[in-house]
């Protein structure tokens, strides 16, 4: 008996570790892993409702902070709006305040699509301005949207006059926010810093809107001198626009 139960205290621990592993294997095989994984699952469910719980609460942050980030952005636009209609509301001119729907990256400085067209008044021809000054003219209408040509555009053209000196000339897009202006005369009294504004000679636009500031003066320019112009109203940053109805419309 003594022989026996010392045999079992040195190799009983080996035999039932021997037969764990036997009755294991023999489970693996008949359910084909399944017990196993099983187990595995039991073990390691705390971690992985921890895991979700951190996804879940991501997810819910990128929501509240894409939701605070539009909010600012409608909050932004409201306020250019209210901008553009307390301004034009002062000058007592029946105007049409519209948004701006449509924008190609490829054509980005040269023309833009709003959501007003013939059924709202407008017609070919009409000036569109925006916060600071000009924008463009309307160049085709549908009876719900009109296509802009920005004075940015390269094909642009637009009479302006220096409003300090009243020299005229002619201003031409350059497809960003700096237009050229081509004077008439050869020694024109102009400045860096003067206010260059629609001339009163102008057969597409109403006299006096606010085109932009000389930025540089090019007198030695052939055939004739030139200024470049740095646009006051944001062309690259349109939400909305205004409108300035024909008072004749063809």
């Amino acid at each position: 008996m003594f022989t026996v139960r010392r045999k079992w205290t040195q190799h009983g621990l080996q035999i039932v570790l021997v037969s764990l592993a036997i009755f294991i294997a023999w489970l693996v095989r008949q359910t084909q892993g399944g017990a196993v994984l099983e187990l595995y699952a039991i073990l390691s469910r705390p971690f992985h409702s921890d895991s979700a719980l951190i996804k879940e609460q991501q997810l819910t942050d990128r929501r509240v902070w894409e939701l605070e980030q539009r909010l600012k952005d409608v909050e932004q636009q409201n306020q250019q709006l209210k901008t553009l209609v307390k301004y034009f509301e002062a000058q007592k001119k029946p105007v049409v305040t519209a948004p701006v729907i449509g924008r190609s990256a490829d054509e980005w400085w040269q023309q833009i699509i709003i959501g007003r067209g013939s059924q709202d008044g407008i017609a070919v021809g009409a000036a569109v301005t925006g916060i600071g000054g000009l924008v463009g003219r309307v160049v085709e209408t549908t009876p719900n949207t009109s296509r802009i040509l920005l004075i940015s555009n390269p094909s642009s053209r637009v009479g302006a006059s220096v409003s300090r000196s009243r020299s005229m000339g002619r201003i031409q897009g350059q497809g960003s926010q700096v237009a050229v202006m081509q004077f008439f005369v050869k020694v024109p009294d102009v400045k860096p810093g003067d206010v260059i504004t629609t001339s009163t000679v102008s057969r597409l636009f109403p006299a006096g809107i606010p085109i932009g500031r000389v930025q540089k003066v090019m007198l030695e320019k052939n055939p004739a001198p030139e200024a470049k112009i740095e646009l006051t109203a944001a062309i690259d940053k349109l939400e909305w626009v205004v409108v300035h109805p024909l008072e004749n419309p063809q």
